[in-house]
């Protein structure tokens, strides 16, 4: 296993991105359609926050009649705003940034995707799956 290895080499570069003024609905159809679970939140190319999947779940799970139910209730979302239920105190780190260290905080935080920036421009994202992927290529 290289040691050294920055998480540029791992990292998704084609984005999928949410404006802040976008609606959740919006963002549902980009988590269902891309089959992704995290999607930074932008302001014109910087990164302000980051949106799950789960957070859509856990704003709809009061109104779920069954639970095996997939989908999420949109009636919910014309209460919230994206800025309302995205992350907002986001760690973030440079491209040069090595794997290791993107393991090691994402193993002590409690979020599964971390935003790459560059010049405090998005560039990419990198989640627990890309790094256990990235793990299983080196057996």
């Amino acid at each position: 296993m290289k040691k050294r290895m920055p998480v540029s080499t791992i990292m998704t570069k084609d984005l999928i991105t949410v404006n802040h003024t976008d609606d959740l609905t919006t963002a549902e159809k980009l988590f269902k359609t891309h089959n992704i679970r995290h999607i930074p939140v932008v302001s014109g190319k910087e990164i302000i926050g980051m949106l799950s999947f789960t957070d859509l779940l856990r704003i709809s799970y009061a109104d779920a009649v069954d639970e095996y139910e997939t989908d999420v209730d949109t009636m919910v979302y014309n209460m919230f705003t994206i800025e309302q239920v995205m992350a907002k105190a986001l760690v973030k780190v440079s491209p040069q940034t090595t794997i290791k260290e993107v393991a090691e905080i994402l193993a002590e935080k409690e979020f599964h995707a971390l935003p790459i920036v560059d010049n405090s421009e998005l560039v990419g994202i990198v989640t627990t799956t890309d790094l256990i992927e990235y793990l299983l290529e080196q057996y």
